[in-house]
């Protein structure tokens, strides 16, 4: 199974994807693992494309928020869509009509991450981590390889460097938890400019702006990792789409066989 980046449409300093080479390592880990289905999961087909999303909600505590985005979903046949700032409390999954929800939170309406899949890639739901509010990880079946992809919800500036150690820390969790030779996407807000200058095999040549302290972090981080910022790798502009803000990236991939 490989997986072939199509189409993007990034923001360099909110929507973010990074993509695991096959030489990164994946260890275990002690996360807390949810099964949300007895059934086994139905392996992903051959050749079947994937369209997967990310997008700052903001909340999903406003009344209808929630079927105002799986309506989004369904318009713009989207399969996965990360979200971000859920502020739903604690960790769970739910149904919703043909959509599963998953969200990672903590004991406030405060930040959280999930994802939200569409029915048909809901059943080949494996598990998924409820790492922190910050970071929550599903895991697709698939044959050859599985799929692994984490949302994240980094700090902000105002936040403290204690704040990013710990969100760094809580994405290594998620990231030993996913095996070195599956596919592992990491999507949703960075909160970091890295620049337009190229570096190595990690910054591609179309980064925004100019490269910040929390940039600085990513790049170092991703190095370390043996990982791609991939919204730097393709060339894209910046367009309207109706979400005003919130929708930051859009990539593309398809899962075939080796």
């Amino acid at each position: 199974m490989t997986k072939q980046p199509q189409r993007k449409r990034v923001n360099d300093v909110k929507g973010c994807s990074l993509y695991n080479r096959p030489s990164s390592s994946g260890r275990d880990c002690h996360a807390p693992q949810v099964i949300p289905d007895r059934q086994q999961a139905t392996a992903l087909k051959i050749s079947e494309s994937l369209k997967i999303d990310t997008w700052n909600v903001r909340t999903m505590l406003q009344k209808g928020k929630l079927d105002n985005i799986k309506r989004e979903m369904d318009r713009l046949k989207i399969n996965i869509m990360g979200i971000s700032q859920v502020r739903w409390k604690g960790a769970g999954v739910i149904n919703s009509d043909s959509h599963k929800l998953i969200y990672s939170g903590r004991n406030d309406h405060e930040r959280g991450v999930g994802f939200i899949l569409d029915r048909q890639t809901s059943l080949s739901l494996k598990g998924y981590w409820a790492i922190s509010d910050r970071v929550v990880l599903i895991k697709l079946e698939g044959k050859p390889l599985d799929l692994d992809i984490i949302q994240i919800y980094a700090p902000t500036s105002t936040s403290t460097e204690e704040d990013i150690d710990a969100f760094y820390l809580d994405l290594e969790k998620a990231k030993k938890q996913c095996k070195s030779q599956d596919p592992v996407i990491i999507m949703g807000d960075f909160n970091a400019k890295v620049g337009e200058q190229r570096m190595d095999d990690v910054v591609g040549p179309h980064g925004l702006g100019q490269k910040n302290e929390r940039g600085e972090r990513l790049v170092e981080w991703a190095q370390r990792n043996d990982v791609i910022i991939g919204n730097t790798c393709l060339s894209s502009r910046l367009e309207g789409n109706g979400h005003g803000k919130a929708l930051e990236m859009e990539v593309e991939i398809r899962l075939n066989s080796s």
